[in-house]
């Protein structure tokens, strides 16, 4: 089978495929991804903004048609889309720019002990001295990403909280964690939305699975 692009929205279909072909892991996936999504402490309509944020830093193009299809069903606006991409594009940036305290650690010779001591984030300020003009349009999108606007404060707390699950920033989790707390985030609030960003995560994985069936059957 050969096709110009690999990415054809009628792939998504054949997805189906892996019912059969490894019956009891699919079923157990597509569980878990139906109850993550749905209502809870944290509405429907939240999870999917949640869902939409993660797919844009999982990279994959089916779950970003699907979600935001399924936002758009629960009248969720454009504003909101572009707002929950946002903070995904600031946290996403995030994790690549905490992980420059790590990158100064190394490059001094501290990495001795432990990479991910609580306390090398204090180092992130050193980047205003050694690329001032970068790392200052870095903290001005930081800061925007996550202000409350068309979706509240509280729900673009979640979504980072999600996306830095994703993201696998130690530094981005403790931060915007604390930051939920603050505005009132519970745990099992908390809970939910690191469990839609796991669903999204594995949803990508086996959304890609329809490439590799194509691969496979060229």
């Amino acid at each position: 089978m050969t096709q110009e692009s690999l990415y054809e929205k009628g792939n998504i279909k054949r997805l189906s495929e892996f019912a059969k072909l490894a019956p009891d892991a699919f079923k157990s996936f597509a569980a878990f991804d139906k109850a993550a999504v749905a209502d809870g402490v944290i509405p429907r309509r939240t999870k999917e903004l949640i869902a939409v944020a993660v797919a844009h830093v999982t990279g994959c193009p089916y779950c970003i048609d699907i979600h935001v299809n399924a936002a758009k069903e629960l009248n969720v606006s454009k504003e909101e889309i572009a707002e929950a991409v946002m903070v995904a594009t600031g946290l996403k940036a995030g994790s690549a720019m905490a992980h420059g305290v790590n990158a100064l650690q190394a490059y001094d010779g501290n990495n001795d002990g432990d990479l991910y001591e609580k306390s090398n984030i204090d180092r992130l300020g050193e980047f205003a001295k050694l690329a001032p003009d970068a790392f200052r349009a870095f903290a001005q999108l930081d800061k925007e990403a996550v202000k409350p606007g068309k979706i509240s404060g509280k729900d673009k707390e979640l979504i980072a909280v999600a996306v830095a699950h994703v993201t696998g920033c130690p530094y981005c989790i403790e931060i915007h964690t604390a930051n939920a707390k603050k505005l009132d985030v519970t745990k099992e609030e908390m809970a939910e939305a690191i469990l839609v960003g796991a669903a999204l995560k594995a949803g990508s994985a086996m959304a890609h699975g329809v490439n590799a069936l194509n691969a496979f059957d060229e």
